[in-house]
């Protein structure tokens, strides 16, 4: 049996468990969270340099070049979401722990998964997994999610971490927990299985890790406050609720999420960023192999956002049209946003996604635009439930003397919250400056034709 059931490391009192005794844990102070203490076991999966790696992931890839305060790693947030997944567990069990059958192992099961979670991210956010894989390994499904997996696996044998074997495996099951078909409805202790990836109602510490530590980094106001859902969240029937009175407060935490997803991460002039690191990589994939790299862990861990650097000073000739791509980003010489439009309310249900032949096809006659001059970006923005309210998923209490959960209706929340909870943005770039009013006016012939009206919202 590994560290999880280790008795050697148990504290002296039964009500608390040895895996968040601080006589033997290490501290570390995070500007988020405060003094964070990791216990043994994690130590083991920190102090290797499949973890390290993490820290030279930026957590929001190439945002910097616009907010240059979001310069945090992955290594930063996944020590957060460890912290938050400790306090979430550990205050169940101090309510419900013996209502609910908690025990150590659970505890540092939940730890694990936060720590570990992104463990298989790739370079520059989700644009290497959403963005430049799918162009250069078509029909490929991979996820940094399974990507985790196997790093896990690989860090163990590589690094002889003596851990229980069923400790590893749910630690695997919790990372995936919230993709689809990877339900846990029949799994006892269903509720640990929503701390750290909940794809039951998407309310989890990787959201309360990421919102605080985002807008903070960006300059940004936040007035989500997660330790009132913690102060506040109790067990009913194997499902983690929330007390009524906080229905706003879980509002706020969809909502500042697709703010953040609004003017952070899909930022016009990040994405076009994004664009031309991706079409870099692309170009410099035959020579480096770079998406060799996602087929063996042993690979992969040396894959991160460095990459860029690499390509930047490299002398190689075959390199030359990636290297000039990240000295115009240097330069700031990039991709021309032209313009965008929201898709109207009444066609979200039906709508296909806009392609750059979309727009080619309606260009004026004496315009001379190719498809390779044309990027369009088709951005969804939503409150994690698609087209409805999140706050529908949501179980509630009235008080802490009553066992009964129940939902929210529409007609029983504030008639100050949004009547449609999607948005489908249309944004259209061009690599090539001089052609922004051409693309640009084709752009707005595709909506006249496609809609009947121009709902372009601004421009370049």
């Amino acid at each position: 049996m590994g560290d999880c059931n280790n008795d050697d490391f148990r504290t002296y009192t039964s009500a608390t468990s040895f895996v968040d005794d601080r006589r033997f844990s290490k501290h570390v102070h995070d500007n988020v969270h405060g003094n964070i203490y990791l216990d043994r076991l994690s130590l083991k999966f920190i102090d290797t340099e499949q973890f390290q790696r993490l820290r030279d992931l930026k957590q929001l890839g190439l945002t910097y070049m616009v907010y240059p305060g979001a310069v945090h790693s992955r290594f930063e947030h996944s020590l957060g979401v460890y912290w938050l997944a400790s306090d979430a567990v550990n205050r169940l069990r101090t309510c419900q722990g013996r209502e609910l059958g908690i025990e150590s192992f659970d505890v540092q099961t939940v730890k694990l998964a936060g720590l570990l979670h992104d463990v298989g991210q790739g370079p520059f956010n989700h644009m290497f997994e959403r963005e430049f894989l799918p162009r250069v390994r078509d029909g490929l499904k991979w996820s940094h999610e399974d990507m985790s997996l196997k790093m896990i696996d690989y860090i163990v044998d590589e690094h002889g971490i003596d851990i229980d074997s069923d400790c590893l495996k749910k630690v695997k099951e919790m990372i995936v927990a919230s993709e689809e078909g990877n339900s846990v409805s029949s799994k006892e202790k269903q509720f640990l299985y929503d701390i750290v990836a909940n794809g039951r109602n998407g309310i989890d510490v990787d959201k309360f890790d990421y919102i605080e530590r985002d807008t903070r980094a960006c300059g940004l106001g936040c007035n989500f406050q997660f330790q009132r859902l913690l102060e506040t969240m109790r067990v009913i029937d194997n499902e983690i609720c929330y007390r009524v009175k906080e229905y706003l407060t879980i509002h706020k935490l969809f909502s500042t999420r697709a703010d953040l997803h609004r003017t952070v991460y899909m930022h016009p002039k990040v994405k076009a960023i994004e664009l031309m690191v991706v079409d870099a990589l692309i170009k410099a994939n035959d020579h480096l192999q770079i998406a060799s790299y996602i087929d063996e862990p042993a690979q992969y861990w040396m894959l991160d956002d460095t990459i860029v650097k690499r390509i930047e000073t490299s002398t190689d000739r075959e390199l030359e049209e990636s290297r000039n791509l990240i000295r115009r980003i240097r330069r700031r010489d990039i991709y021309q946003f032209c313009n965008e439009f929201a898709v109207p309310k009444e066609k979200l249900e039906h709508f296909k996604n806009v392609t750059a032949q979309d727009i080619t096809c309606s260009q004026n006659s004496d315009a001379h635009l190719n498809e390779e001059d044309v990027i369009v970006t088709n951005v969804k923005i939503d409150l994690a439930s698609g087209r409805n309210n999140p706050l529908e998923r949501i179980s509630f209490f009235q008080d802490y003397d009553s066992f009964e959960k129940f939902p929210i209706k529409d007609d029983r929340i504030s008639h100050l919250l949004p009547a449609c909870y999607q948005d489908m943005i249309v944004r259209v770039y061009t690599r090539k400056s001089e052609l922004v009013e051409a693309v640009s006016e084709a752009f707005e012939n595709f909506q006249m034709k496609t809609y009947g009206k121009n709902t372009s919202t601004c421009n370049s």
